[in-house]
């Protein structure tokens, strides 16, 4: 699962070079992207070129009645992609890099109600790509929607503890070109999308600030508020 991240560090001029962007769409710094929300990414065209991309995160099927079928899309998983008709299609030819510096998990603790928010990101803090797809939906009026959605495969040792899954990051420019190339065969794409080494990976408690979707400032990535202390006992 993967619910939540982040693109809140890099420079855009830093983004726009390291993943081609030009100056077509905008970046800008976002600490909480929720399901729902406009997304940057790099799909494809016909004749396979990446573009830089703006998608609804939550990917809503050509098929689908609603745009809010994409609310139950915002991940597919590897293992099973290929058989699911919501995104079989999409694997074979429609893949999509969307870009981030780290994602939130959540971590039941005994004794609380609440779970514990942990960011995680790359082990040197640079931005990556999630192993995306995307479709195109038009619905009445003209209207068309593109969305995608974040592929997700068994966690690493490292984050194991703390959730059971985490999305599928591709490991450099070398992985994201033969990801989005529409001549790569199906045995290659399916070895991208692997969990990254537990070495390759940070991750840090933070507050509970990011817990509500519609918080999106800087202090998502606050640290956790320290515990208050065990009130003092009374002689009577």
């Amino acid at each position: 699962m993967c619910g939540r991240y982040s693109l809140s560090g890099p420079n855009p001029a830093i983004l726009r070079e390291r993943f081609a962007l030009g100056d077509d769409v905008p970046v800008r710094r976002r600490w909480n992207v929720a399901p729902g929300d406009e997304v940057l990414a790099v799909t494809t065209s016909r004749e396979g070129e990446p573009r830089p991309d703006l998608l609804r995160w939550g990917l809503v099927p050509h098929w689908a009645k609603d745009v809010k079928a994409g609310y139950k899309m915002i991940n597919a998983r590897s293992e099973t992609a290929g058989e699911k008709p919501a995104f079989s299609g999409a694997l074979a030819r429609r893949r999509c890099l969307i870009l981030a510096d780290g994602f939130y998990e959540w971590q039941p603790r005994e004794g609380r109600r609440r779970k514990q928010p942990f960011w995680i990101t790359r082990a040197d803090g640079e931005p990556f790509a999630f192993a995306g797809l995307w479709a195109t939906w038009h619905g009445g009026e003209e209207e068309v929607v593109r969305s995608c959605t974040i592929l997700t495969t068994a966690a690493n040792g490292a984050l194991a503890p703390i959730h059971d899954r985490m999305p599928v990051i591709l490991p450099g420019p070398d992985a994201e070109r033969q990801w989005l190339d529409h001549g790569s065969p199906l045995g290659l794409v399916h070895d991208l999308m692997a969990p990254l080494p537990d070495r390759a990976v940070a991750a840090r408690e933070v507050g509970y600030a990011v817990s509500d979707a519609r918080h999106d400032e800087p202090d998502c990535l606050d640290p956790p508020p320290a515990p208050e202390p065990d009130a003092e006992p009374t002689l009577f």
